[in-house]
């Protein structure tokens, strides 16, 4: 009897995109209406592939599942970290997958570790890969909840010193290109594992992946519809073989959804294909490798990679790939990039041993076990840790601030540094941004300039881009403008605390900042607050007292001061003399004597970090954009009729019209949407007039009407029994049908999925009672169902 299996292998990543400083992701225009890519890809990609829906003939949804317990996976553990944090339910719905593939296949979890922050490992010394698969494992152990069987390496970029690097550490496998294999005659057989034998006396597994529908599903639209990617997964199978095979693919994992919209359907669909037909057994390589262990060695070739047709060049020279530049681009930057950064390397490295051995018994044993501390920052595991590795336990921030410089030295080689096209990429900024962080430390531990001879050693490398210049210039312009210190954590304190209303302890970003002392004053539109506060950074509990006076004289006219903190009598003599001033004198008087107790440069708007500083500006401009506002509304009633008329005819619009048709329409649905309590009423009315005069909604009402539908939803479910919650549920959504706005209808979708499974079935027995009430429940709940395209027979 012929036994076969298949599996399919997604590799989910995202490179780190968090400010080195303040350990946050900030936005990213480019990623709009999103916050940030990582939001982004999340709501493409991640969270459709938790709640998958395969369709019945009329395009209703008559299942949903769980992608992730049915294939092979593994994810970036700084993106887990990510998820974690940002997106729970996704997070929590990847681990729960992982427990449902162990049940489902025997015993053997579908997750597999990654190399932690995606370093290429060919090109790292052996101390990074040692480091890097110690912290992939850990990370993995702690999130699982076991020790991972398989471990994937970024790019699958190999050479044997990683494979001694996995196998040291446990690690029975991991999966290659077909081309990485050494044969004789260029063939390998894709269907079986193969055993490496290493110099050591260790040895690891080798799966090697379909190359051709691999690269078929990745970039020729094999995912264009499930049954084709189910039919040419079977037919890979060689009927003449009697032996167990395995037909096995791996691409990235955002190739499900992000990068091919729907294909996390088109995937669902081929595995409930092939299961429910009995075509294959699905399966996992822990299974398959468990019940068929290899037979046959393997040799491969080193420094080779999946997505580089010269090894590793890709990051390391211009060797020819890309990812689609213009014609005349060259990538030569890569060189000296790598080098730069290896250079930097060396001397932090250097730094880290001088400075470490008198702190830490084991600098570099310290270093591997930091992952413990990164993944809990708490006082007590900190305490633990230092008390572990330390001799001298009270200099533990010299010892975080060191052992952070290593971790932002490694963060710096995550390799999308060097994969797309150009320097000035927001992937290559991200690591110089790392490298940065990395020498603000080295520097305060060696007394030297490290960043002049950094910079001058990346100079050579140019942007495609003759704006951009080289990575000097794209360094000194977008990287160290984001250094901060704790002064700067204090001067963003004092500007915002004019706007915010903090506790007497709040958290900023990774600093934690405590009032000693705090006031505000007022003259006229003036506001003024003094304020005595302790900054601590969560990192490395570097801690600094600073003082502060800061001004807000109406719209973005904004002054003050911020310096280290003095003794008390100063202080108090401080506020005394001009909270009184302010109030003889008035405010103007105040600001003439600012830079009597400020030396530095005053404060202003600038002092706020990024997404603070867009908030509390937009704060600002209320006043204007309500007189905006209320001018387009006014044209907008005025010609209203008009536009109506000319809708009719099939007319366009006069583009001032539409202009001020589409601003206004939009702006009053979104302020009705983000309202507690929704006016339905008026959004139907909005609504139907956006549909009368060819109004398109923008992505960000579109946002707002997606997140209103949604927590329509969630009341609704936390309270089923609530009859009104549930009309409101239906009227939202009608609303919406009607208008024919097309919004992601995912979660509310996920909901009642879930409520039809649990809820109904009660209600149903309910009804058959007797109950009109339940009746009454029922024929809405249907009717929702059918509104939100979810078939009344739906599979479990």
């Amino acid at each position: 009897m012929r036994v076969r299996f298949i599996c399919i292998h997604g590799h989910f990543y995202q490179p780190p995109r968090e400010n080195p400083w303040l350990e946050a992701i900030e936005t990213q225009d480019s990623a709009h209406p999103y916050h940030d890519w990582n939001e982004r890809i999340t709501a493409e990609c991640y969270e459709p592939n938790a709640s998958s829906r395969i369709l019945d003939a009329n395009d209703r949804i008559i299942k949903i599942v769980n992608n992730y317990a049915s294939i092979s996976f593994n994810f970036g553990p700084t993106l887990l970290s990510w998820l974690e944090q940002r997106e729970p339910p996704t997070y929590a719905a990847i681990l729960d997958a992982d427990r449902m593939s162990r049940e489902r296949f025997g015993g053997h979890g579908s997750a597999i570790a990654q190399a932690y922050n995606h370093m290429i490992l060919p090109l790292a010394n052996a101390r990074d890969k040692r480091t890097q698969v110690r912290w992939g494992i850990r990370d993995f152990e702690k999130r699982f909840g076991r020790l991972p069987v398989g471990m994937w390496l970024p790019e699958t970029a190999v050479d044997i010193a990683s494979l001694e690097a996995l196998a040291a550490e446990g690690i029975a496998f991991t999966i290659l290109e077909p081309r990485q294999a050494k044969k004789a005659d260029g063939a390998v057989d894709r269907t079986r594992p193969y055993i490496c034998k290493l110099p050591s006396g260790r040895s690891i597994t080798i799966f090697f992946y379909d190359g051709p529908i691999s690269r078929a599903v990745a970039f020729e639209n094999l995912l264009a519809r499930g049954e084709n990617l189910a039919h040419r997964l079977l037919g890979a199978f060689t009927d003449s073989r009697t032996l167990p095979q395995l037909v096995n693919i791996a691409t990235d994992g955002e190739t499900y959804g992000h990068h091919h919209r729907y294909g996390d359907m088109a995937l669902a669909y081929a595995l409930d294909y092939i299961n429910e037909r009995k075509l294959a057994r699905l399966s996992n390589y822990g299974q398959f490798l468990a019940e068929n262990p290899p037979q046959e060695e393997v040799e491969i070739i080193e420094r080779t990679s999946w997505s580089c047709g010269h090894g590793v060049g890709r990051w390391q020279l211009d060797c020819g790939c890309n990812s689609g530049a213009p014609s005349g681009w060259t990538q030569q930057w890569r060189g000296p990039l790598r080098e730069g950064l290896d250079w930097l390397r060396d001397q932090c490295a250097t730094i880290f041993e001088e400075a470490g051995k008198h702190l830490l018994r084991d600098p570099w044993a310290a270093r591997d076990d930091y992952i413990e501390v990164i993944l809990d920052r708490s006082e007590e595991n900190v305490a633990r840790f230092i008390g572990k590795h330390s001799t001298q336990p009270a200099h533990t921030t010299l010892i975080l601030e060191l052992l952070e410089m290593q971790r932002n030295a490694m963060l710096m080689f995550t390799s999308c540094g060097w994969f797309f096209n150009d320097i000035s990429g927001i992937e290559t900024v991200q690591v110089l941004r790392y490298a940065a962080r990395a020498i603000q430390i080295a520097e305060k531990f060696s007394g030297r300039s490290i960043e002049i001879e950094f910079t001058q050693r990346i100079a050579s490398a140019r942007s495609n881009l003759p704006h951009h210049g080289d990575a000097k210039q794209i360094y000194e312009r977008e990287v160290k403008p984001m250094r901060l210190d704790l002064r700067r954590v204090a001067s963003h304190y004092a500007v915002a605390s004019l706007f915010d209303n903090f506790s007497s302890e709040e958290g900023i970003y990774c600093y934690l900042v405590r009032q000693n002392d705090f006031e505000t004053y007022r003259a006229g539109r003036a506001k003024m607050a003094i304020g005595s506060i302790t900054a601590t950074s969560v990192i490395t509990r570097e801690e600094a007292q600073f003082e502060f006076v800061v001004i807000h004289l109406g719209e973005t006219e904004l002054t003050g001061g911020v310096r280290p903190g003095t003794d008390s009598a100063h202080y108090e003599a401080m506020k005394r003399d001009l909270s009184e001033d302010m109030r003889v004198n008035g405010v103007a008087s105040v600001i003439r004597v600012l830079d009597e107790h400020f030396a530095e440069p005053l404060l202003s708007i600038r002092a706020l970090f990024r997404d603070e500083q867009r908030r509390i500006l937009n704060l600002l401009c209320d006043t204007t954009l309500n007189e905006a506002e209320s001018a387009f509304r006014q044209l907008h009633e005025r010609y209203d009729p008009l536009m109506r008329f000319h809708s009719a005819l099939g007319v366009p619009l006069p583009k001032v019209l539409r202009t001020a048709a589409e601003f206004d329409v939009n702006m009053q649905l979104r302020r009705l949407l983000d309202r507690e309590e929704m006016p339905l009423s008026e959004i139907e009315v909005l609504l139907r007039e956006s549909r009368d005069e060819g109004v398109a909604l923008d992505e960000t009402t579109s946002m707002a009407l997606k997140r209103a539908v949604e927590r329509t939803a969630i009341e609704f479910a936390a309270k089923p029994e609530d009859f009104e919650r549930l009309e409101r549920w239906e009227h939202i959504v009608s609303l919406m049908r009607e208008a024919q706005v097309k919004v992601d209808l995912r979660k509310p979708q996920n909901e009642y999925y879930r409520m039809r499974r649990l809820v109904r079935p009660v209600v149903a027995a309910t009804a058959g009672n007797g109950s009109s009430t339940a009746t009454r429940w029922l024929q809405h709940f249907d009717a929702l169902g059918e509104k939100l395209a979810i078939s009344p027979e739906i599979r479990a």
